[in-house]
């Protein structure tokens, strides 16, 4: 097997987007759906080198959509599991591997984007792992994370839940460089904005990361998943004819929000060349609170989600692990 392929980055960043473009391209395992192992199947049954867990978690995963998705022989892979997974990343290459070998192809992708915070757990454990960390402009981001619900705000704070995804997005966005850069050749990043608007240049840049071909003629010809049925939080624009992923911001982020979150995020947005719309002021004691409360929170609730059992009520176990 050629070294496996995760795409990371803050949710509603085109992690899919990509996966479905390295699809298209060919000699890479079919396999459409996020298993969410770091934040969720090992905090549910714990240590997969145990013998009880691995049966009670094979249990249930053989009843799943994920089991249906990936076409493999319930028997010969629950023996393989139970031979020689001996944790998370184990379970994962394994299963992969089999829909890899089944498929006539040497190479896997997980396009998980929340697996951002695990890159050092990950390339601990798959070695040859390669990680593409593909980045979007907050403001787009936050948008289409507040349209299908998912921007997580405190409680008391609803009314910022823009502003607070934007803290979200750079904590992330963050979290995954710090990780990635000491990869060095095996971690990239690249931007949204770069594969929707200059694909040919963008995939060229991927293709020599990964040392294959990612002919753009080929995968134009070749369409699959998000490149023909966009996966877009705002189907009306779909049907409206007027589909434009980079820059809707512009249009439909309100004012006075996005005003709060350039205070929030806007030097980190700047030096990764989002230019912020709103001028620039000095950032009040509030603002700066503020900050440091949402940072510290979702650093405390990854840390949470993962080392407690606090995750088997932060996340729902049949739509997020083997959406049934």
């Amino acid at each position: 097997m050629k070294p496996p392929v995760f795409t990371v980055g803050c949710p509603r960043s085109g992690t899919s987007y990509l996966y479905h473009l390295l699809l298209s391209a060919g000699g890479f395992a079919e396999f459409r759906t996020q298993m969410n192992f770091y934040d969720v199947l090992e905090p549910i049954y714990g240590d997969l080198g145990s013998p009880r867990h691995k049966q009670r978690m094979m249990k249930e995963w053989l009843e799943s959509k994920a089991f249906q998705a990936s076409k493999l022989n319930a028997a010969d892979i629950e023996r393989k599991v139970m031979a020689e997974c001996h944790g998370g990343s184990d379970f994962l290459r394994i299963v992969m591997e089999e829909v890899s070998r089944a498929q006539g192809v040497d190479r896997w992708v997980d396009s998980t984007p929340t697996n951002a915070p695990h890159m050092r757990r990950i390339k601990r454990d798959l070695p040859d792992a390669k990680f593409i960390h593909i980045i979007r402009d907050p403001r787009d981001v936050v948008l289409s994370l507040d349209k299908r619900g998912w921007t997580r705000p405190l409680p008391w704070d609803r009314e910022n839940r823009l502003p607070a995804a934007g803290i979200y997005w750079e904590w992330i966005v963050r979290t995954a460089r710090a990780y990635g850069k000491p990869m060095g050749a095996d971690y990239l990043e690249v931007r949204y904005e770069d594969l929707v608007e200059r694909p040919e240049s963008a995939l060229a840049t991927i293709g020599a990361f990964l040392d294959c071909d990612l002919d753009y003629v080929r995968i134009e010809a070749h369409r699959v998943g998000s490149l023909t049925n966009p996966l877009t939080s705002f189907k009306e624009d779909l049907r409206e004819g007027k589909f434009h992923p980079v820059g809707r911001w512009k249009e439909k982020f309100p004012r006075e929000q996005l005003a709060k979150l350039e205070a929030l995020v806007g030097d980190y947005m700047q030096e990764l060349g989002y230019p912020p719309a709103s001028p620039r002021s000095p950032v009040s004691l509030r603002t700066r609170s503020m900050r440091a409360v949402y940072l510290r929170f979702y650093a405390f609730k990854q840390w949470a989600k993962v080392n407690t059992p606090l995750s088997r009520m932060m996340v729902n176990y049949s739509d997020m692990l083997f959406d049934k």
